[in-house]
This record gives C-alpha cells, structure tokens and sequence, in this order.
C-alpha cells in the first residue's frame, strides 16, 4: 500500500518507488524459469516480449498480486483493466537499449491514460542498464516529437527528437531484484544498454482506468502506419470495479 507521500510523488513527479514493497525469492526464480523457457521455446524474445500473457498466462498471477492492485488503484482509481504485460530481458554483456521515448507513442487507449508496474526480475543498476526517467516530464499530459529510429541495436523503435528532452536531469531507477516501480503514460522514459556481466530482467505490468477505451481499430491503423507492434488482439482483464466507459471488449484472445 503506498504512503500518502508516494501516492502524492506519483502524481508530482510521474513515477514511485513503493521501498516497503517487493516480491519473493520463490516469485522471482518462478518468473525466471518461465522466463527462460518461454525464451527456449521462442528464441525470438530473447531481447524482449511484447506480449507474455499470449505465451503463459502464469504471468497473469502477478498482475493480480493484492499489493500491486492495492497500488494501482491508489494512482489510478477503482475502476481499471490490465491491457499487456512485456519482459525486457536485457541479457548481459549485449542486451539493447531502449531509446528515449513516451509509452503513450505506441498505445491505443482513449483518452490516453495508463500506470506501468515495472518490476526488477534482477538487481537493476546504471551498470547493467537501469531505467532512466526525467521526474516531472508527464505533467503537460502531452505526447512529445518522436521519430522512427531503423537500428538494430534497440528493443523499440519510436524514439523522442533530440530537442524534447533535456538528458541532464535523468534520474537512474536503480531497484534490488522484487523491487518495483510505477510509472505515468507520459513520463520521458528510456535505458541504456548492457555492458555488464550480469542480466537486467524486468517484467512490466499495464494497467488502464476503465474510464479510457481501448481502441482495437486504432490499434491496428498504429499498427499499420507506424510499423509497431499491433495490439488490437490482447485480452483485456478487468482487474477492478467495472467498465465505465462501457465500450472495452473483454472477450479472451489467444
């Protein structure tokens, strides 16, 4: 449960690090191992999965760990879905950077509104690649310039413009392994690659207000015209109150 202080920090600086807050050993090697199996199956997602929960929906059991609920609730209100779950594996010695973007660039939910639950699968450090945020950047709830950045050397390909971002004021979101932290849509967001000798895992958890709709056809014209991941198939999971939008399809998708 967050402290008043951090529900605040939240929504002051776009981001929180609940320290009281962390997940077992057992959870951790659990995700480790369907982790790697999931990797062994698919060597595809080596580098990172946009979509866990089309692969194994054990995932799913940590979106709805009562703590981590509790917590999106108290930033985001009664009423909300998980719409996605991704694993940025980041393995050592050659794990890519993600460049500086916002998540809402690729995202098809109107209006535009979602809490990330990024949880260290592993030690997360500067040296092995950490996230990167710039506090207080989501507040003008605008989507900044961003452009399609074609290397090889990233894990997603929307990239913010050089001017609409100022790197020096960075923060590093260094978390011990169980650890998490949540994020707003807009927050200015990125890492560096991975020189390190150890893994940089984390497992992310996207979560909407129902009072937003997510927008399958949008998705796809995304999709489409942007050349990113299409995400018109996902399951949505109520995981509290109800629909108040009253247009969200919660029908399953395999």
């Amino acid at each position: 449960m967050l402290t008043d202080a951090q529900i605040a920090q939240y929504h002051e600086d776009g981001y929180v690090i609940p320290q009281q807050f962390s997940l077992g050993e057992d959870e951790l090697a659990d995700i480790r191992e369907r982790h790697a199996r999931l990797v062994e199956k698919h060597p595809e997602f080596y580098q990172y999965c946009s979509h866990l929960l089309a692969f194994d929906l054990a995932f799913l059991n940590y979106a709805r760990h009562p703590a981590i609920l509790k917590m999106v609730e108290q930033v985001i209100g009664p009423d909300f879905a998980l719409w996605n779950s991704s694993f940025f594996a980041k393995p050592a010695e050659g794990g890519k950077r993600t460049p500086w973007h916002q998540d809402g660039e690729y995202w098809p939910i109107r209006p535009l509104a979602t809490c990330t639950v990024w949880i260290a699968i592993d030690d997360s450090t500067r040296e092995n690649g950490c996230l990167r945020i710039i506090p207080g950047s989501h507040k003008d709830h605008r989507l900044r310039g961003h452009h399609t950045y074609a290397g090889d050397d990233v894990t997603l390909h929307q990239e913010l413009n050089a001017e609409e971002y100022d790197e020096a004021r960075a923060v590093d979101m260094v978390l011990k392994a169980g650890q998490v932290s949540l994020h707003d849509v807009y927050l200015l967001h990125g890492s560096e690659a991975n020189h390190s000798a150890r893994p940089r895992r984390g497992m992310t958890l996207r979560f909407m207000p129902t009072t937003s709709l997510f927008d399958r056809g949008e998705a796809a014209r995304m999709a489409r015209d942007m050349g990113i991941t299409d995400h018109s198939d996902r399951t949505l999971y109520l995981m509290g109150g109800r629909d108040l939008h009253g247009g969200n399809d919660f029908r399953m998708r395999l």
